[in-house]
């Protein structure tokens, strides 16, 4: 079965995809064709919505799905006109809230992803300057760190860093293990000032031997072998150094950083 999905939002469209895929993701024997729709912010770009998701109902012959943010009623409506189904993600809570709080909401967009907070703003910049900066190794001076990942090359330490500063604005630095770093068993010296903000990632075998093949193709760094033992000498290592270690073979980058926020007592929102 295939279904195809709308996620329109009068803004970036972010919230509505997040939320619509999780909801998706559910449904396991269902493929959904799925599409964002942002910035749907006065009735023309409505109107104009509506008709492409009227167009595809009439092609498919099945009614389109769609996940809606707008917050206003009106822009709401026009796109309902296309006789898709509507599932609304603000709806259930504005009433209730609007009755909490006694006043109505604002009906304002771009409130959720637009630029209102430079200072957390700024925030997520630097940060993600920090993560870049000091990156595999580039800079070790991880004073301003909140945390450092390490592990083998390709285990995942650089993509979960620049999303921890993306979206929470936490300073992260990550430090790969080299072939003498792992022959030592050692925790490297300059890694020993740092020790309660180290965290490890590890990985299957195989999956990053296919990692690396796509980076270096039939290089010794790709073989399987050679994966093997980086991993079982680093599993070595952080277990001497009493340094948590998370598999990230089948964890997503947001459990990932999850996760390691709680362990190491981490608190952010994000952003």
């Amino acid at each position: 079965m295939r279904r195809t999905v709308f996620f329109i939002s009068d803004s970036t469209g972010i919230t509505a995809e997040t939320i619509g895929n999780s909801m998706l993701a559910q449904f396991e024997g269902v493929q959904f064709d799925t599409h964002r729709l942002p910035f749907i912010d006065n009735p023309q770009k409505a109107e104009a919505a509506s008709l492409r998701i009227k167009t595809k109902y009439a092609q498919d012959g099945q009614r389109p799905i769609v996940v809606n943010t707008m917050t206003s009623r009106a822009l709401c409506d026009i796109v309902a006109g296309s006789g898709a189904l509507m599932l609304d993600v603000f709806a259930p809570f504005i009433d209730p809230l609007e009755a909490e709080l006694g006043t109505k909401q604002s009906g304002a967009v771009n409130r959720s992803h637009g630029l209102v907070d430079f200072e957390r703003y700024e925030a997520r910049i630097n940060a993600t300057n920090y993560a870049l900066a000091h990156d595999d190794g580039l800079d070790v001076d991880y004073n301003e760190s909140d945390l450092v990942l390490v592990g083998v090359s390709r285990s995942g330490k650089t993509p979960t860093c620049l999303y921890m500063a993306l979206h929470y604005g936490v300073c992260a630095a990550n430090y790969p293990l080299t072939d003498d770093d792992l022959d030592k068993l050692e925790l490297p010296t300059r890694l020993r000032p740092y020790r309660s903000r180290l965290f490890g990632l590890t990985i299957d075998p195989n999956r990053l031997a296919q990692i690396r093949e796509q980076r270096r193709p039939g290089s010794r760094y790709a073989t399987l072998k050679q994966c093997r033992w980086e991993l079982e000498q680093a599993d070595r290592l952080m277990r001497r150094e009493n340094i948590p270690v998370l598999n990230t073979t089948h964890t997503s980058i947001e459990e990932i950083s999850s996760k390691i926020f709680e362990y190491l007592g981490i608190e952010r929102h994000m952003y």
